[in-house]
């Protein structure tokens, strides 16, 4: 019996999308990957045929669909085999956050504009000092108040404290500091980013989340980063200088920022896991393709006994992982604390998306090597997934912690 039971609606969904893919993405996935980034059109495609941001909710401009729809969403762009229209990473674990924490204002300033690709959005966690210890982060956000002049170069004056007078909820923040590995980094037209209050002494309540726009006096863009994998996606340094945004575009009460990240972790860290098994899912399916068809010594590869014990190998870890995550998936939807399960299943689901990818190239040969075949693609792009949303030595801590190790 199948653990996640798809409507009809969904399959219809899930065969709309495929050919939307296999008709206006995948035939473009070369030229993105030399580029090194997605143009704004395609993300445009995506909102107009309605496959972003399915759960937010109808007044938004959203679909207000199920998680299922996002899962449809994520295996389906995993099979285009590649990174750079990250739609699940704007849709699923970025969005989200402004559904949640945004105030009315913003989420019908903004949530239109992410359902139509319009927006194309960011988060910004990571520092050249501070990756999975979210609490080092040294990015600042100084609120200034009434009291205070600002120069022409948006520098503050005639206040020392940092505050001004109004105090820790003054009228507007200055931001300071440096944020990289930035996905979406160049395309975003919005950013949620975490910094902190300096004269907070507690790390875990000086941070807060802010929200960005692209183009605000003081917030630059670096050069996009060169990466082993992920060629297509536009990954960044971003740097702030100075720069001014408004009281009201801090989301939510101060010293929360910490919490909310907390909040929405279990979300991205399963977005990873179904990737993951998506991912092992297609490699996975090419590689069998390929030692049906590949002869040595007058015979498919497959028939070799060695072929054979690998791949079964592969299929059975695979199926493993897939059941693991589907019952995740459903927990996840009756509203279920999974964090540790979730943390168990990003370190064991990239893992064996690695190995697999790693068995596949093995098997390929010297072809598996050459960029004209699929499965070399696929093995560069799936090694960062044990390092992003959290390293998978953290996800081991954390399911520790939990365990009372």
């Amino acid at each position: 019996m199948e653990i996640i039971n798809y409507s009809e609606e969904h399959r219809i969904f899930r065969n709309s999308l495929r050919k939307y893919l296999e008709k206006a993405v995948i035939p473009h996935v070369e030229e993105w990957e030399e580029a090194g980034i997605v143009p704004r059109s395609a993300w445009k495609g995506m909102g107009e045929q309605g496959f972003l941001c399915m759960g937010v909710p109808e007044e938004y401009g959203g679909l207000g669909a199920d998680f299922l729809y996002s899962v449809i969403v994520i295996e389906e762009m995993v099979r285009t085999n590649h990174s750079g229209l990250a739609a699940s990473l704007h849709s699923d674990i970025i969005v989200p956050y402004i559904v949640a924490f945004a105030s009315e204002e913003q989420k019908r300033k903004y949530l239109p504009g992410c359902v139509s690709g319009d927006i194309i959005t960011a988060i910004a966690m990571t520092e050249p000092n501070a990756g999975s210890d979210l609490a080092a982060m040294r990015t600042t956000a100084v609120a200034y108040g009434g009291g205070v002049n600002v120069d022409a170069a948006g520098d503050a004056a005639g206040d020392t404290t940092g505050k001004g007078d109004g105090g820790a909820d003054g009228d507007y923040f200055v931001i300071n500091g440096q944020k990289t590995f930035i996905s979406n980094g160049i395309n975003c037209d919005l950013l949620i980013l975490a910094a902190r209050d300096p004269a907070e002494k507690n790390p875990h309540t000086a941070v807060d989340l802010f929200l960005v726009e692209a183009g605000t006096k003081g917030f630059e863009k670096g050069k996009k980063i060169k990466k082993v994998g992920w060629h297509s996606q536009d990954t960044a340094e971003l740097f702030f200088t100075d720069c001014r945004i408004p009281k009201a575009n801090r989301m939510g009460d101060k010293g929360t920022g910490f919490l909310k990240l907390m909040l929405k972790l279990q979300q991205e860290r399963l977005v990873c896991a179904i990737a993951a098994v998506a991912a092992a899912e297609l490699i996975l399916e090419i590689t069998i393709q390929y030692c049906k068809e590949r002869t040595a010594f007058g015979r498919p590869i497959s028939k070799f006994q060695h072929t054979q014990f690998e791949l079964v190998e592969m299929a059975t870890e695979v199926k493993l992982g897939r059941t693991f995550l589907d019952k995740l998936i459903m927990d996840h939807m009756e509203g279920r604390n999974i964090v540790v399960e979730v943390s168990m299943a990003k370190f064991w689901t990239t893992d064996m998306a690695c190995s697999v990818a790693d068995r596949g190239v093995q098997l390929f040969g010297g072809y598996g090597y050459c960029e004209e075949y699929p499965i070399a693609r696929a093995w560069r792009d799936t090694r960062v997934m044990r390092i992003f949303a959290g390293t998978n030595e953290i996800m081991k801590s954390i399911a520790a912690r939990f365990m009372g190790l």
